[in-house]
């Protein structure tokens, strides 16, 4: 493998305790323009609904701005969660964004519903949710869709994506975190992100993806398998620095998985919480998956998991409170693996 690293971005759109969505999301957008500048390949942003710690609900409508912030950077969604929409839909919001801004544009599927039960039903309302069965029918009928090679028995078949596509279209990606997911994007020929930041079930993560590459298939989207992995990291001058400023993202996901979540709480308000043992015990385990520490530590962390993954296509995640700190990690881990910045029109 080629020693230097590819490195992107995966940003949820962090929203601070007491702040608002607008700032956030804007807070996305001049991140964007930042990490096109450091060098870094690609800017995906999340879909979740109905959770206090993330504003970005509609990954579409973010792509379109942040590519009209940037100039070469590749922007996609990570991801869209297909379950809750129509091919046809997805497929026609990404011509348009392809259109607008060719060669630029990934399109990450998820299958998770990115939110609970109850908010699922809601955004299906007055249906019903769709049953997980159906899902591989909607990758195969969104990738139909976007390169217009739906079979003739189809029942869509005489339908165009519109606008229609000539020369290029979204690059298609599966997310995943599961055995099954992987088996999905590998029987279809697609490239497959694994959501190490996930934590649960991470120790499985370097299995999933072998099995990926072990029984992928080429397709007329992908002739060998391609691996990206998204990782926690938070960096900053000093390893004590960056494991405080930790502390917050830890304390937000805890509240998050226990119902208690008000957006990203401060650093000063972690650090003076009061953790019952056990919930100290869930922030050791979930930390162990995270890559925090200063600038070498985080490059060691970073190589070491690109050799347990085999793959040099790394996708960071960072959370903390302040945007500058969030800034930051990104400078650091870009100047500390050598990325290279680009030179933007003036």
């Amino acid at each position: 493998m080629n020693d230097s690293l590819t490195l992107s971005v995966v940003d949820q759109s962090p929203m601070r305790e007491g702040s608002t969505a607008g700032i956030a999301l804007r807070e996305t957008i001049d991140l964007a323009i930042a990490v096109e500048a450091l060098g870094y390949q690609r800017y995906w942003v999340a879909e979740h609904h109905s959770l206090p710690n993330f504003a970005g609900t509609s990954p579409e409508m973010l792509i379109g701005q942040i590519a009209a912030h940037t100039n070469t950077i590749r922007v996609g969604s990570g991801g869209v969660m297909l379950s809750h929409y129509s091919s046809l839909k997805v497929a026609e919001n990404f011509a348009l964004l392809d259109s607008l801004y060719p060669g630029r544009i990934d399109l990450g599927v998820g299958r998770a519903p990115g939110s609970d039960q109850i908010t699922a039903s809601a955004l299906a309302f007055p249906s019903h949710p769709k049953e997980i069965r159906y899902f591989p029918q909607q990758i195969h009928d969104l990738l139909g869709f976007l390169s217009n090679t739906l079979g003739e028995d189809h029942p869509f078949s005489s339908i165009q994506a519109s606008p229609s596509i000539s020369e290029t279209y979204p690059e298609v990606w599966l997310l995943g975190s599961r055995y099954d997911s992987a088996m999905m994007a590998a029987q279809m020929g697609l490239p497959f992100a694994y959501a190490h930041f996930f934590g649960s079930g991470a120790h499985e993560g370097p299995a999933i993806v072998e099995g990926y590459r072990r029984n992928f298939q080429a397709s007329n989207h992908l002739s060998e398998p391609l691996v990206n992995v998204g990782i926690h990291v938070l960096c900053a001058e000093t390893e004590e620095q960056a494991l405080k400023l930790a502390s917050s993202r830890n304390l937000a996901r805890l509240k998050s998985i226990t119902g208690r979540a008000q957006g990203i709480p401060s650093v000063e308000d972690a650090q003076n919480f009061s953790y019952r043992n056990d919930e100290l015990a869930f922030m050791e385990q979930y930390s162990r998956n995270c890559v925090d520490g200063d600038p070498q530590q985080v490059k060691d962390g970073l190589y070491d998991l690109s050799e347990r993954y085999e793959t040099r296509d790394l996708s960071i995640v960072t959370i903390c409170h302040a945007y500058e700190d969030r800034l930051r990690s990104y400078q650091l881990v870009a100047h500390e693996c050598g990325i290279s910045p680009i030179k933007l029109p003036s």
